[in-house]
């Protein structure tokens, strides 16, 4: 599978699902309101993108999410307006993991419902013989004014072209 959105495309429009960080979400007693944001809200930004199959699954939660958190900063000194780490999960799992790793407001994590966006851009992938469906793939994008500056599927199942790293790298 090769995405289909390239370099030098504009990004699809999409709306995700997610609750926005609110102090009160500190008390995990808590659930908070989902409601949606749409890559609208990214015309004029520099935003970055890494998506997982699935939050609180063992790479996604040890391997490629903690490194964007470390290196937070590190993306925002590079001009980085907005991350967001996106899965297909439902808006209060993504919340719940959120809430889990101490994303705060520093990350968004949205839900890409059935993974239909990144299916739009050629980033799904069919987990079914594990009986997960269709999920987001593991990959990164670098969004400038809705611009697509990079974009990387991961070849496998490691974090390499998806990792912070990878990613501060190409800023």
């Amino acid at each position: 599978m090769a995405p289909t959105i390239k370099v030098g495309d504009t990004v699809p429009k999409g709306t995700f699902g997610y609750v926005p960080y609110v102090p009160e979400l500190d008390d995990h007693t808590a659930c908070g309101i989902p409601t949606t944001l749409s890559t609208d809200a990214w015309k004029g930004k520099k935003v970055v993108i890494f998506s997982v199959p699935g939050a609180f699954t063992p790479t996604c939660h040890v391997n490629h999410l903690p490194p964007y958190l470390e290196k937070f900063d590190e993306f925002k000194a590079k001009g980085v307006d907005v991350i967001a780490v996106v899965a297909a999960n439902d808006p209060f799992v993504m919340s719940g993991w959120g809430r889990i790793v101490g994303l705060k407001d520093k990350i968004l994590a949205l839900s890409d419902p059935n993974a239909d966006w990144s299916k739009s851009l050629g980033l799904s992938v069919d987990l079914s013989k594990l009986n997960f469906g269709t999920r987001t793939a593991r990959y990164a994008i670098i969004l400038d004014d809705l611009v697509v500056k990079y974009v990387e599927l991961e070849p496998g199942s490691e974090v390499t072209v998806s990792g912070a790293d990878a990613v501060l790298a190409k800023l």
